[in-house]
C-alpha cells in the first residue's frame, strides 16, 4: 500500500473508531441495546433450547465450574469475615424474628411439617431404638428407684427415724458382705436390661398417642409467640465471632467434599436433564417466561448496570483500544487496500 493509501487508510480508522465511540454512548447506546434486546427475543421466539445447548454441554460447566475448579484458600477466610460483619451488624439488633418470618408463614411452615406423619413416627422409634437412650432410661429407672427405696418411700416418710435406719442398715450389710451395692446394681440392671424393650415399646406407643398433631401444632406455636418479638441478636446470644467462623469453615470443607460425592453429581444430572425433557423442544423464550425473565427484566439490568459500566470503559480508554484492536487488521488489510486502490 503506497504512502498515500496508507494515509487515506488511517484516516477512515480513526474516522470509523469516532464513530464507534460515538455510538456506544448515552442515548445512542441504549437505543442500540434495546435493539440488539428486540432482536435476540425474537430469536427466542424460535430458537429451541436443543439448538443453543445440551445436557452434556451444561453438565460441562457444572463439572469444570463447580464440581472441579480449584477455589482459592482465602474464600473461607474471606466469608467468615462477612459472617462476622452480617452477625455484628446493628440491624441484628433491631429486626425481631416476625419482621423476617411472620406468624403466618410459621404456621404454614407447621401445618406442612405436620403432614409428614411417617416421618415423624419413625424418628421416635429410632430415638428409641438407640443404644444410648436405652442407657439413659435404665440409669434414671434405676436412680429413681434407689432413691425412692433410700429416701422417699411412704415407710421412711411415715415412720420417724425409718430412713436413718435403712441407710445405717445399708452400711452394716455393705460391711457384712462386701460388693452388695454392686451386686445389687448389676442384678438390678441386668433385670432392667430384660424389661426395657418392653419398657421402651410402651413409651414409643404413648408417645404416638401424645404426640398429635393438636399437641404439637400448640406446642410449636407456643415456643413461637414466646420468641417472635426477640430481636435476633437475642436470639443468637453465645455464638460469638469465633465460633461463627468455625462453622463458616466447617460449611466450607464440606461443600468441597460433597460436590465431589456420586450423590451431587446424580442430583445435577437430574435437575438438568429434566430441564431438558420439559424445554429441550421448545423455543427459548418459553423457557424465559417460566423463569419470569422478560425483556423488560433484561433491560432494567442494563441501566442499572451495563451502561455505567460501559461509562468507566469507556473513560479508561478501554472501549477505544478494544475497537481499534478491531478495525486496524481491517484497514492494514489486502482487502482494504485493494477496495482503495480501486477508488483511485
Amino acid at each position: 500500500m503506497t504512502e498515500g493509501k496508507t494515509d487515506l487508510a488511517n484516516a477512515l480508522l480513526e474516522q470509523h473508531v469516532k464513530h464507534e465511540l460515538a455510538s456506544l454512548k448515552g442515548a445512542k447506546l441504549r437505543r442500540f441495546l434495546a435493539t440488539e434486546m428486540d432482536e435476540l427475543f425474537g430469536c427466542a421466539d424460535s430458537i429451541t433450547l436443543n439448538r443453543l445447548t445440551s445436557v452434556g454441554q451444561v453438565m460441562g460447566v457444572i463439572h469444570r465450574i463447580v464440581i472441579n475448579m480449584e477455589l482459592a484458600p482465602g474464600i473461607p477466610e474471606l466469608a467468615a469475615e462477612m459472617a462476622t460483619e452480617v452477625l455484628n451488624d446493628p440491624v441484628q439488633r433491631t429486626s425481631r424474628l416476625s419482621d423476617i418470618i411472620t406468624r403466618e408463614q410459621a404456621t404454614g411452615f407447621l401445618e406442612e411439617a405436620l403432614e409428614l406423619r411417617q416421618q415423624r413416627e419413625r424418628v421416635i422409634s429410632e430415638i428409641m431404638a438407640h443404644p444410648v437412650y436405652q442407657e439413659l432410661v435404665s440409669n434414671l429407672v434405676y436412680q429413681g428407684v434407689v432413691k425412692y427405696l433410700h429416701e422417699d418411700n411412704l415407710i421412711t416418710k411415715r415412720v420417724p427415724g425409718m430412713g436413718s435406719m435403712m441407710k445405717f442398715g445399708k452400711r452394716m450389710a455393705n460391711k457384712a458382705v462386701p460388693g452388695l451395692d454392686e451386686s445389687f446394681e448389676r442384678q438390678f440392671k441386668a433385670w432392667l436390661s430384660d424389661s426395657l424393650p418392653g419398657l421402651i415399646a410402651r413409651s414409643e406407643q404413648f408417645l404416638h398417642r401424645a404426640l398429635t398433631d393438636d399437641e404439637l401444632r400448640d406446642s410449636v406455636m407456643a415456643v413461637w409467640v414466646s420468641l417472635e418479638d426477640r430481636t435476633i441478636e437475642e436470639l443468637h446470644e453465645g455464638l460469638g465471632d469465633v465460633q461463627l467462623q468455625e462453622f463458616v469453615v466447617l460449611g466450607y470443607e464440606f461443600w468441597l467434599q460433597f460436590r465431589k460425592t456420586e450423590y451431587f453429581e446424580r442430583c445435577a444430572r437430574a435437575v438438568v436433564e429434566h430441564l431438558f425433557t420439559m424445554y429441550g423442544d421448545r423455543p427459548v423464550i418459553e423457557l424465559l417466561d417460566a423463569v419470569g425473565v422478560d425483556r423488560d427484566v433484561v433491560m432494567a439490568e442494563v441501566d442499572a448496570y451495563a451502561l455505567p459500566v460501559i461509562d468507566v470503559l469507556r473513560e479508561e480508554g478501554y472501549l477505544e483500544a478494544l475497537i481499534r484492536r478491531r478495525l486496524e487488521p481491517f484497514y492494514k488489510s489486502e482487502a482494504a487496500k485493494k477496495l482503495l486502490q480501486q477508488e483511485s
